[in-house]
């Protein structure tokens, strides 16, 4: 699973998130820091309103919480989300000893980006992606 670390830069590169069932999130909210949910029409659900989206809490699952705006979870992409983001960039996935490493190619150039996690590793090359289109 990707880290909290990565998914806050993504969040501050610009990525936008469109939640959708199965989704994992956290709250930035310090009582949740530890927390992960899931987007699910049965328990956590986004809803649109004229004044935002929300991500709604339904029924007893999460007792404490009613609501929250979108802007207020964190996205916790998975692996396929983030391979998925990479598009036509991509080109491997590799695991070496202690490491993976995610390769793309941007303008005729080779980029490897190198994590211990492989979540992390596609987030570094989905971090450089973001910094080329802004």
């Amino acid at each position: 699973m990707i880290s909290t670390e990565m998914a806050l830069a993504l969040r501050a590169a610009g990525l936008v998130w469109h939640p959708r069932s199965g989704d994992r999130f956290q709250l930035d909210e310090p009582e949740f820091d530890a927390d992960v949910f899931t987007v699910s029409e049965m328990t956590v659900e986004p809803r649109d309103y004229p004044t935002g989206r929300i991500l709604a809490f339904n029924g007893t699952t999460e007792w404490a919480l009613d609501s929250v705006a979108t802007e207020d979870a964190l996205w916790l992409p998975s692996e396929a989300q983030l391979r998925e983001l990479l598009r036509t960039s991509f080109r491997a996935l590799r695991r070496l000893a202690d490491t993976h490493e995610v390769e793309i190619a941007l303008g005729g150039a080779t980029l490897v980006f190198e994590h211990p996690e492989p979540a992390d590793a596609y987030a570094l090359a989905v971090l450089e992606l973001l910094r080329r289109i802004q």
